[in-house]
């Protein structure tokens, strides 16, 4: 039976708890109490928790439930506060859209609904409940999707920051990412177009016969508006080194055809940073025969505009394929994947590469590329490159004119 008892010698002004240990000892602990009806609450606690671990039922997770029952007795009903793993990863992505970009949230939430589908009844358990075993299984089930290993390096890393808040917190004990080591990313070389290449997309894009979402043929006013389009949106790519996104989705208020220097203003969703290039005359010609918008707000390219990513990135490789450019693929998809996909040389982004390279076989500098595509980072900037407005309209002159007969 636990009981609490005074320092004989009236050394501590705190209760002592005089309890039986799990090994049949009879233990005295201090319990930093003053008041002898929390300090007994203390005492009878520890007995219990000593008592079940005795008979070998004591869990880290009901040690947390004892923790809490002796805090609520102490503390006059304030329990230790657990999180089950949906709640935490849920408060967590929250957190993040407050202090971080939308992109970074959106990550987060992303990789959270992931890893939630995964685990099951789990997500609903004590965040302590998850192990680095779970976390690998976690991992290796992505792989098996044919993910690549730099994707699989960062699920890890958004993962263990959720954890890393809850350990400094002292939710968890240890943050089970920390045991699992980064996998070796293969290295991958992205190819560019070519000016010729280019064209042959231009050329290829004009016989295109566009389907609709559900399969048919569309009306002969669509496929003229979607090959118009996608003409503009191939030209925008390769004279200012967008990202399909960002490109796809560019509004007239963003362009400014009127000035001396003509530009088009971006706001990258990528990296939420804003950037201004010039506009190439090709892009200029380009851009003057499309019809006048109602508003600034219209989309450039509206059939385009508003539309997911991926369909997007199918739909040029078909383009690819018309165009007879022969494609590699750098990664093949895993075998035992459901759902993965190969990963060719050739893409769309491949336009934001090949703008970067051949600006850089052109002899602009490093710095004015860095400017132009936005890129922060030197080393990020390097991977793209293979081998004050007049300075940039400079620069964006020196790209060849594509699209010629």
């Amino acid at each position: 039976m636990a009981i609490v008892v005074r320092d004989s010698r009236n050394r501590s002004p705190f209760w002592y708890a005089c309890y039986t240990a799990a090994d049949g000892r009879r233990l005295k602990k201090s319990t930093k109490q003053t008041d002898e009806r929390k300090a007994l609450e203390m005492a009878r606690g520890l007995e219990k928790a000593a008592k079940e671990a005795r008979g070998k039922r004591l869990t880290e997770e009901r040690a947390r439930d004892l923790v809490s029952q002796i805090l609520e007795g102490v503390n006059g009903g304030e329990g230790l506060r657990i999180f089950t793993v949906r709640q935490w990863f849920g408060d967590f992505v929250k957190r993040k859209y407050k202090s971080r970009a939308d992109k970074t949230a959106k990550r987060h939430e992303q990789m959270m609904e992931e890893f939630f589908e995964f685990l099951g009844p789990t997500a609903d358990l004590n965040i302590a409940a998850v192990s680095s075993r779970e976390i690998a299984r976690f991992r290796d089930h992505r792989e098996s999707r044919g993910l690549a290993p730099s994707t699989l390096n960062t699920d890890i890393t958004v993962l263990s920051a959720a954890f890393n808040a809850a350990l400094k917190q002292g939710h968890i004990s240890v943050n089970p990412c920390a045991a699992i080591e980064a996998l070796k990313d293969k290295e991958v070389h992205k190819s560019v177009f070519t000016p010729e290449q280019v064209t042959a997309i231009l050329k290829a894009v004009e016989d295109m016969q566009f389907c609709a979402p559900r399969g048919g043929k569309l009306p002969k006013g669509d496929n003229e508006k979607l090959r118009r389009d996608w003409q503009g949106l191939v030209l925008t790519a390769f004279y200012t080194g967008g990202r399909l996104g960002d490109c796809a989705n560019l509004q007239w208020k963003h362009v400014d055809l009127v000035s001396e220097i003509k530009t088009i203003r971006f706001n990258q969703g990528k990296t939420g940073a804003e950037i201004v290039v010039v506009v190439h005359p090709v892009l200029e010609d380009h851009l003057l025969k499309l019809l006048t918008p109602e508003s600034d707000d219209d989309f450039i390219f509206p059939s385009l505009g508003k539309r997911k990513i991926s369909p997007l990135s199918k739909q040029f490789r078909k383009i690819i394929e018309r165009a007879h450019i022969k494609q590699t693929v750098i990664r093949e998809r895993s075998k035992s994947s459901q759902s993965g996909r190969n990963v060719y040389a050739l893409s769309f982004h491949s336009l934001r590469h090949s703008f970067t390279s051949i600006s850089a076989n052109a002899g602009v500098s490093e710095e004015m590329r860095m400017a132009l595509t936005g890129h922060k980072s030197r080393d990020v900037h390097q991977r793209y490159t293979h081998h004050e407005l007049q300075l940039f309209r400079a620069a964006i002159g020196m790209l060849p004119r594509v699209g010629d007969n």
